[in-house]
């Protein structure tokens, strides 16, 4: 029997929890610090319907989880709708398998049909699997932010890697009323971004 490739939902959402949780408790991948229990993962499942631009995809192998793959809400306002925030998780048991290959080429396959122009991914350094599957998947580096998470006692850097995406649509999703440029005499604040 093989992998199969499928979107999450809620009998998943179990085993997807204890996934996280491993992270979570074991890792610095994810800088949630506290495991969740399943009524505290389910907005977040919510958050990933079927369609649309943010997915989540299981590797399933005779009934068992292998893994998981989404694409999220990369921030809050609207001009950044387009772009979406990649990961992947794999069950521990799992690792090295290839189940995050899998999983990220089948959500590339699934995002290439939706408007999305940019996949962003932030990994926690070091990580060189991660770098190196995300680079596998045409993502390059554009930047590190230094010491902007602290866990288990110390402080990581997370290096941001961004990839293009074909199929976006053009149309701008600013009102037309709206400037894409600062108004003379005004200035972008620094949280601008968030």
């Amino acid at each position: 029997m093989g992998v199969r490739i499928r979107a999450g939902g809620e009998d998943d959402l179990e085993e997807l929890t204890r996934i996280y949780n491993h992270y979570v408790v074991e890792t610095a991948v994810t800088f949630d610090v506290e495991a969740f229990t399943v009524d505290q993962r389910r907005p977040w499942l919510l958050a990933h319907p079927d369609s649309g631009p943010h997915r989540l995809l299981v590797a399933e192998e005779g009934g068992k989880l292998l893994g998981y793959a989404t694409s999220s809400a990369f921030l809050p306002k609207p001009a950044y709708a387009t772009s979406v925030e990649t990961s992947v998780y794999v069950a521990p048991e799992h690792v090295g398998r290839g189940v995050g290959g899998l999983l990220y080429a089948a959500l590339f396959d699934v995002l290439e049909h939706e408007d999305v122009h940019v996949a962003l991914a932030g990994i926690t350094v070091p990580n060189e699997a991660s770098q190196r599957l995300h680079e596998r998947f045409g993502f390059r580096l554009v930047g590190s932010f230094e010491q902007v998470g602290r866990k288990f006692g110390r402080f990581w850097d997370v290096a941001w890697f961004q990839r293009a995406l074909a199929a976006c649509h053009t149309q701008s999703s600013v009102p037309p009323s709206s400037s894409t440029s600062p108004r003379p005499g005004s200035s972008a604040s620094a949280d601008n971004r968030s």
